[in-house]
């Protein structure tokens, strides 16, 4: 299909993201508000919308059309969507193909999920483990790390961790940098769960998750929606919208390659060639590279992974990771200003809305409007969302 037709987004809006039960709320309230929020940004009404992309992880079937008809009962279709946790991205991907491919002038990408609290058990906990889809990813870190009574979403990364360290050096220091460094970026952000500023000492000092990773470098569960609005050219032309439109200049989505096991480790298995695959794809469909991008949010869900991704999109080369967090170039004055919404870490990690609340600081940022947060100048974001099992979503925003 040719999909080379340019999609903008015109409205994003997310809801606070909140611990689970802290807010008396369903899935779609929290899903109305985040709609009704990219609907009024964007200016226009939900009978404009022509077909509705809808992510989540742990809802029922037809979720999707429930959380959608707090927003309006206009009979288009809804669908369902469930990529792990790059289920946002996915969401917004299927909502800027329609576009793309001319089947449609205007469609809403939502995200949402309501949450249980405690440790995620990414499905290598389940009753039946054989039949999981991510067995096969935690039979690779069972043949190389055995299997320990931590949490397994957090064995996984942390056993990436520790070969990060073995292999290249990587010190504790450097991927608490990482959990700092979020949640520094996190205080000047009203929509994180957590505004707390942390020493890389006290992220040391916090209580071990699975040895390296402590608590503050563990994305919590969260309860929380966001949604974003993509028309065409044409439908943003019509509607006067060139001020409050950010482009898709380029996405793509990967899942696993042969490398993601053939090596046998965690660094791999948990998706470092899968990221590395989605982004040659987004730099190509885009014409831009790494060296163009002002502004990134990215799949911090462990402070590793923050790591692992520099590798991927080509910000380092493998390996140099650790350095390039502890010296700056990640932050406010550095080449590159990463998560400065407080990423998965310490602004939440609601499955479902992650990937699109990523776009939505990015738009902010690139419209000039994220207030204490800004990077002075963006013209340029990259947005980075994936999800165990496997699958990795790369998308560049772009503002003229």
């Amino acid at each position: 299909m040719d999909l080379s037709g340019t999609a903008y987004i015109i409205g994003v809006g997310m809801t606070k993201f909140e611990k689970p039960e802290t807010r008396e709320w369903q899935y779609w309230d929290m899903a109305g508000e985040a709609g009704g929020k990219a609907l009024a940004d964007a200016g226009i009404p939900y009978t404009a919308v022509e077909q509705a992309a809808v992510g989540y992880c742990y809802q029922p079937s037809t979720a999707g059309q429930r959380a959608v008809y707090e927003l309006g009962l206009t009979g288009i279709p809804v669908y369902n969507v469930n990529n792990n946790c790059a289920t946002g991205a996915t969401a917004l991907m299927m909502a800027r193909q329609f576009v793309a491919s001319g089947i449609n002038d205007c469609v809403l990408a939502l995200g949402f999920e309501k949450m249980q609290r405690g440790a995620l058990g990414g499905g290598a906990d389940s009753g039946d483990f054989a039949a999981s889809p991510v067995a096969r990813h935690y039979g690779v870190m069972a043949a190389a790390h055995g299997f320990e009574m931590t949490p397994p979403t957090a064995q996984i990364f942390g056993n990436a961790a520790r070969e990060h360290m073995d292999r290249y050096g990587t010190t504790e220091r450097q991927l608490a940098a990482v959990g700092a460094k979020n949640h520094r970026h996190s205080a000047d952000n009203p929509n994180a769960q957590f505004q707390d500023v942390y020493t890389v000492e006290e992220i040391l000092a916090a209580r071990t998750v699975h040895r390296p990773l402590t608590k503050l470098q563990c994305s919590p569960t969260s309860d929380g929606s966001a949604a974003a609005v993509v028309a065409s050219a044409r439908f943003v032309r019509e509607h006067g919208l060139a001020g409050r439109a950010v482009e898709i200049a380029g996405q793509a989505m990967a899942t696993d390659t042969p490398d993601s096991f053939a090596t046998g480790t965690c660094i791999d298995v948990v998706g470092r060639p899968m990221s590395r695959a989605a982004a040659r794809q987004a730099y190509e469909a885009s014409g831009l590279g790494i060296e163009d991008v002002d502004v990134i949010e990215l799949h911090d869900c462990f402070s590793v992974n923050e790591l692992l991704t520099y590798e991927a999109l080509g910000m380092c080369p493998d390996g140099a990771s650790g350095k390039l967090v502890e010296d700056g170039a990640t932050t406010h004055g550095g080449r590159w200003v990463v998560n400065p919404s407080g990423g998965l870490i310490s602004k939440g990690h609601p499955l479902g809305a992650t990937g699109l609340a990523q776009a939505a600081e990015l738009v902010w940022q690139l419209r000039g409007t994220a207030g204490a947060r800004q990077v002075p100048g963006a013209r340029t974001g990259l947005a980075h969302n994936i999800g165990l099992g496997g699958a990795a979503v790369v998308t560049l925003l772009r503002r003229e």
